[in-house]
Protein backbone atom coordinates (compact mmCIF):
# COMPACT_ATOMS: atom_id res chain seq x y z
CA UNK A 1 0.00 0.00 0.00
CA UNK A 2 1.32 3.45 -0.87
CA UNK A 3 2.41 5.60 2.05
CA UNK A 4 0.38 8.82 2.48
CA UNK A 5 2.14 11.91 1.23
CA UNK A 6 3.71 14.05 3.92
CA UNK A 7 1.90 17.29 4.59
CA UNK A 8 3.41 20.70 3.98
CA UNK A 9 4.45 22.44 7.21
CA UNK A 10 2.82 25.84 7.85
CA UNK A 11 4.96 28.65 9.24
CA UNK A 12 5.00 32.37 9.91
CA UNK A 13 7.89 34.65 9.02
CA UNK A 14 8.17 37.31 11.73
CA UNK A 15 10.74 39.80 12.87
CA UNK A 16 11.59 42.25 15.61
CA UNK A 17 13.54 45.18 14.13
CA UNK A 18 14.80 42.92 11.34
CA UNK A 19 15.90 40.10 13.67
CA UNK A 20 13.92 37.50 11.71
CA UNK A 21 12.33 34.21 12.66
CA UNK A 22 10.55 31.26 11.13
CA UNK A 23 7.80 30.44 13.64
CA UNK A 24 6.25 26.96 13.66
CA UNK A 25 3.30 26.04 15.86
CA UNK A 26 3.85 22.49 17.13
CA UNK A 27 1.34 22.56 19.98
CA UNK A 28 -0.90 20.06 18.22
CA UNK A 29 2.01 17.59 17.99
CA UNK A 30 3.25 15.56 15.06
CA UNK A 31 6.08 17.97 14.22
CA UNK A 32 9.68 17.06 15.02
CA UNK A 33 12.20 19.82 14.36
CA UNK A 34 15.62 18.35 15.08
CA UNK A 35 18.95 20.18 14.50
CA UNK A 36 19.27 18.96 10.91
CA UNK A 37 15.78 20.15 9.98
CA UNK A 38 16.38 23.45 11.77
CA UNK A 39 19.52 24.00 9.69
CA UNK A 40 17.60 23.20 6.49
CA UNK A 41 14.79 25.65 7.29
CA UNK A 42 17.15 28.42 8.42
CA UNK A 43 19.29 28.22 5.26
CA UNK A 44 18.74 31.50 3.39
CA UNK A 45 19.55 29.97 0.01
CA UNK A 46 17.95 26.51 0.14
CA UNK A 47 15.37 26.94 2.88
CA UNK A 48 13.21 29.76 4.19
CA UNK A 49 16.02 31.64 5.94
CA UNK A 50 16.08 33.17 9.41
CA UNK A 51 18.25 34.28 12.30
CA UNK A 52 16.48 31.74 14.53
CA UNK A 53 13.86 29.04 14.12
CA UNK A 54 11.12 29.28 16.74
CA UNK A 55 8.94 26.28 17.64
CA UNK A 56 5.88 26.91 19.80
CA UNK A 57 5.18 23.88 22.00
CA UNK A 58 2.77 23.04 24.84
CA UNK A 59 3.99 24.56 28.11
CA UNK A 60 5.40 22.48 30.94
CA UNK A 61 4.35 25.10 33.48
CA UNK A 62 0.68 25.68 34.30
CA UNK A 63 1.51 29.39 34.55
CA UNK A 64 2.60 29.67 30.91
CA UNK A 65 0.52 30.02 27.74
CA UNK A 66 3.09 28.21 25.58
CA UNK A 67 6.69 27.02 25.50
CA UNK A 68 9.05 28.67 23.00
CA UNK A 69 11.95 26.58 21.70
CA UNK A 70 14.73 28.50 19.95
CA UNK A 71 17.12 26.99 17.43
CA UNK A 72 20.04 28.82 15.87
CA UNK A 73 20.86 28.53 12.15
CA UNK A 74 23.44 25.83 12.96
CA UNK A 75 20.74 23.75 14.68
CA UNK A 76 21.94 24.38 18.22
CA UNK A 77 19.44 25.40 20.85
CA UNK A 78 19.48 28.90 22.38
CA UNK A 79 18.22 29.69 25.87
CA UNK A 80 16.81 33.15 25.25
CA UNK A 81 15.79 35.53 22.47
CA UNK A 82 14.06 38.77 23.40
CA UNK A 83 12.83 39.71 19.93
CA UNK A 84 11.40 36.24 19.36
CA UNK A 85 9.69 36.38 22.75
CA UNK A 86 7.87 39.53 21.70
CA UNK A 87 6.82 37.91 18.43
CA UNK A 88 5.49 34.76 20.09
CA UNK A 89 3.81 36.79 22.83
CA UNK A 90 1.99 38.86 20.21
CA UNK A 91 0.65 35.67 18.59
CA UNK A 92 -0.53 34.32 21.93
CA UNK A 93 -2.19 37.62 22.82
CA UNK A 94 -4.07 37.69 19.51
CA UNK A 95 -5.10 34.08 19.99
CA UNK A 96 -6.33 34.68 23.55
CA UNK A 97 -7.72 38.15 22.80
CA UNK A 98 -5.71 39.44 25.71
CA UNK A 99 -3.07 42.09 26.26
CA UNK A 100 -0.98 39.73 28.37
CA UNK A 101 0.88 36.46 27.79
CA UNK A 102 3.41 34.28 29.61
CA UNK A 103 6.03 32.59 27.42
CA UNK A 104 7.98 29.66 28.83
CA UNK A 105 11.58 29.21 27.66
CA UNK A 106 14.58 27.14 28.67
CA UNK A 107 15.66 30.21 30.66
CA UNK A 108 12.34 30.46 32.55
CA UNK A 109 8.94 32.16 32.35
CA UNK A 110 8.80 35.52 30.56
CA UNK A 111 5.88 37.86 31.20
CA UNK A 112 4.76 39.98 28.23
CA UNK A 113 2.36 42.90 27.95
CA UNK A 114 0.96 44.85 25.00
CA UNK A 115 1.71 48.56 25.49
CA UNK A 116 0.10 50.05 22.35
CA UNK A 117 1.27 51.08 18.88
CA UNK A 118 2.10 47.45 18.06
CA UNK A 119 4.74 47.31 20.77
CA UNK A 120 5.24 44.53 23.28
CA UNK A 121 7.02 44.82 26.64
CA UNK A 122 8.70 41.68 27.97
CA UNK A 123 10.10 41.10 31.43
CA UNK A 124 13.28 39.25 30.48
CA UNK A 125 13.86 38.13 34.06
CA UNK A 126 16.78 39.05 36.30
CA UNK A 127 20.19 39.91 34.95
CA UNK A 128 22.70 37.42 36.35
CA UNK A 129 26.07 38.90 37.23
CA UNK A 130 27.98 36.17 39.04
CA UNK A 131 30.80 34.64 36.97
CA UNK A 132 29.44 31.13 37.62
CA UNK A 133 25.98 32.03 36.31
CA UNK A 134 27.13 33.56 33.01
CA UNK A 135 29.28 31.29 32.94
CA UNK A 136 32.93 32.34 32.75
CA UNK A 137 35.87 29.99 32.82
CA UNK A 138 37.37 31.56 35.94
CA UNK A 139 36.44 33.80 38.83
CA UNK A 140 36.68 37.51 38.07
CA UNK A 141 34.88 40.83 38.38
CA UNK A 142 32.19 40.51 35.70
CA UNK A 143 32.13 44.31 35.28
CA UNK A 144 35.73 44.12 34.05
CA UNK A 145 36.45 40.80 32.36
CA UNK A 146 40.08 40.25 31.31
CA UNK A 147 39.39 39.66 27.61
CA UNK A 148 40.92 41.70 24.79
CA UNK A 149 41.28 41.45 21.02
CA UNK A 150 42.68 44.14 18.74
CA UNK A 151 40.96 47.46 19.49
CA UNK A 152 38.51 46.10 22.10
CA UNK A 153 39.08 45.09 25.71
CA UNK A 154 37.60 44.98 29.22
CA UNK A 155 34.03 43.81 28.52
CA UNK A 156 31.16 43.48 30.96
CA UNK A 157 29.76 39.95 31.21
CA UNK A 158 26.05 39.38 31.83
CA UNK A 159 23.65 36.49 31.59
CA UNK A 160 20.13 37.17 30.36
CA UNK A 161 19.46 33.44 30.39
CA UNK A 162 22.25 33.28 27.78
CA UNK A 163 25.85 34.56 28.03
CA UNK A 164 26.79 38.05 26.84
CA UNK A 165 29.96 40.10 26.74
CA UNK A 166 29.56 43.84 26.05
CA UNK A 167 32.55 45.89 24.88
CA UNK A 168 32.31 49.69 25.11
CA UNK A 169 34.06 51.59 22.32
CA UNK A 170 34.47 55.30 21.46
CA UNK A 171 33.65 54.87 17.76
CA UNK A 172 31.47 51.92 16.80
CA UNK A 173 31.89 52.64 13.08
CA UNK A 174 35.57 51.76 13.41
CA UNK A 175 34.91 48.29 14.82
CA UNK A 176 35.08 45.32 12.43
CA UNK A 177 32.29 43.32 14.01
CA UNK A 178 32.47 40.52 11.43
CA UNK A 179 36.16 39.97 12.17
CA UNK A 180 36.17 40.33 15.95
CA UNK A 181 32.82 38.70 16.74
CA UNK A 182 33.51 35.08 15.78
CA UNK A 183 36.87 35.04 17.58
CA UNK A 184 35.51 36.62 20.77
CA UNK A 185 32.46 34.33 20.74
CA UNK A 186 34.79 31.37 21.19
CA UNK A 187 37.27 32.97 23.59
CA UNK A 188 38.41 30.49 26.28
CA UNK A 189 36.85 32.73 28.94
CA UNK A 190 33.40 31.71 27.63
CA UNK A 191 33.01 27.92 28.05
CA UNK A 192 29.53 27.99 26.49
CA UNK A 193 30.60 30.66 23.97
CA UNK A 194 29.02 34.11 24.20
CA UNK A 195 26.99 36.70 22.36
CA UNK A 196 29.28 39.64 21.70
CA UNK A 197 28.03 43.23 21.86
CA UNK A 198 29.89 46.36 20.79
CA UNK A 199 28.37 49.50 22.31
CA UNK A 200 28.93 53.25 22.06
CA UNK A 201 27.33 55.89 24.27
CA UNK A 202 25.65 58.37 21.91
CA UNK A 203 24.02 60.63 24.49
CA UNK A 204 22.66 60.39 28.04
CA UNK A 205 20.12 57.58 27.95
CA UNK A 206 21.02 56.49 24.40
CA UNK A 207 23.35 53.67 23.34
CA UNK A 208 24.33 52.43 19.88
CA UNK A 209 24.81 48.65 19.78
CA UNK A 210 25.97 46.14 17.18
CA UNK A 211 25.72 42.42 17.90
CA UNK A 212 27.54 39.28 16.95
CA UNK A 213 25.15 36.53 18.03
CA UNK A 214 26.46 33.16 19.14
CA UNK A 215 25.87 30.62 16.34
CA UNK A 216 24.05 33.21 14.18
CA UNK A 217 26.57 35.94 13.38
CA UNK A 218 25.67 39.60 12.82
CA UNK A 219 21.97 40.28 13.26
CA UNK A 220 20.00 43.49 12.78
CA UNK A 221 18.79 43.34 16.38
CA UNK A 222 19.21 41.23 19.51
CA UNK A 223 16.79 41.70 22.40
CA UNK A 224 18.80 39.87 25.04
CA UNK A 225 21.92 41.67 23.79
CA UNK A 226 20.20 45.03 24.23
CA UNK A 227 19.24 44.04 27.77
CA UNK A 228 22.80 42.95 28.54
CA UNK A 229 24.18 46.20 27.10
CA UNK A 230 21.85 48.28 29.27
CA UNK A 231 22.86 46.38 32.39
CA UNK A 232 26.53 46.69 31.44
CA UNK A 233 26.23 50.44 30.81
CA UNK A 234 24.47 50.92 34.15
CA UNK A 235 27.22 49.02 35.97
CA UNK A 236 29.82 51.24 34.28
CA UNK A 237 27.91 54.40 35.28
CA UNK A 238 27.17 55.38 31.68
CA UNK A 239 23.36 55.37 32.03
CA UNK A 240 20.88 55.43 34.89
CA UNK A 241 19.16 52.03 34.58
CA UNK A 242 17.13 53.00 31.49
CA UNK A 243 18.08 53.79 27.89
CA UNK A 244 17.14 53.62 24.25
CA UNK A 245 19.30 50.96 22.59
CA UNK A 246 19.79 51.72 18.89
CA UNK A 247 20.55 48.58 16.88
CA UNK A 248 21.11 48.14 13.16
CA UNK A 249 17.41 47.39 12.65
CA UNK A 250 15.92 50.02 14.97
CA UNK A 251 15.56 50.96 18.63
CA UNK A 252 14.47 49.13 21.78
CA UNK A 253 13.60 50.66 25.15
CA UNK A 254 15.29 48.80 28.00
CA UNK A 255 15.08 49.35 31.75
CA UNK A 256 16.88 47.53 34.56
CA UNK A 257 14.27 47.53 37.30
CA UNK A 258 15.16 47.87 40.98
CA UNK A 259 14.14 44.24 41.60
CA UNK A 260 16.89 43.13 39.20
CA UNK A 261 14.58 42.23 36.31
CA UNK A 262 15.13 43.76 32.86
CA UNK A 263 12.16 45.14 30.93
CA UNK A 264 12.49 45.35 27.14
CA UNK A 265 9.96 47.10 24.88
CA UNK A 266 9.81 47.10 21.10
CA UNK A 267 7.75 46.37 17.98
CA UNK A 268 6.92 43.10 16.25
CA UNK A 269 5.94 42.41 12.64
CA UNK A 270 4.69 39.54 10.50
CA UNK A 271 6.23 39.46 7.02
CA UNK A 272 4.33 36.54 5.49
CA UNK A 273 2.77 33.12 5.96
CA UNK A 274 3.86 30.06 4.04
CA UNK A 275 4.30 26.30 3.97
CA UNK A 276 7.51 24.30 3.94
CA UNK A 277 7.60 21.58 1.29
CA UNK A 278 8.01 18.10 2.81
CA UNK A 279 11.01 17.47 0.54
CA UNK A 280 13.07 20.04 2.47
CA UNK A 281 12.50 18.23 5.76
CA UNK A 282 12.94 14.79 4.22
CA UNK A 283 16.35 15.74 2.85
CA UNK A 284 17.55 17.07 6.22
Amino acid sequence: MDQPAAAALPFLKMHGLGNDFVVIDARAGGIAVDPARARAIADRHRGVGCDQLIVIEPPASSLADAFMRIRNPDGSEAEACGNATRCVASLLMAERRSGHAVVETVAGLLDAQAVGDGRIAVDMGPARLDWREIPLAQACDTAHVPVALGPVADPVATSMGNPHATFFVPDLAAIAVADLGPVLERHPMFPERANIGFAQLLAPGRLRLRMWERSAGITLACGSGACAALVAATRRGLVDRKAEIVLDGGALEVEWLRDGHVLMTGPVATAFRGTIDPSLLAAA
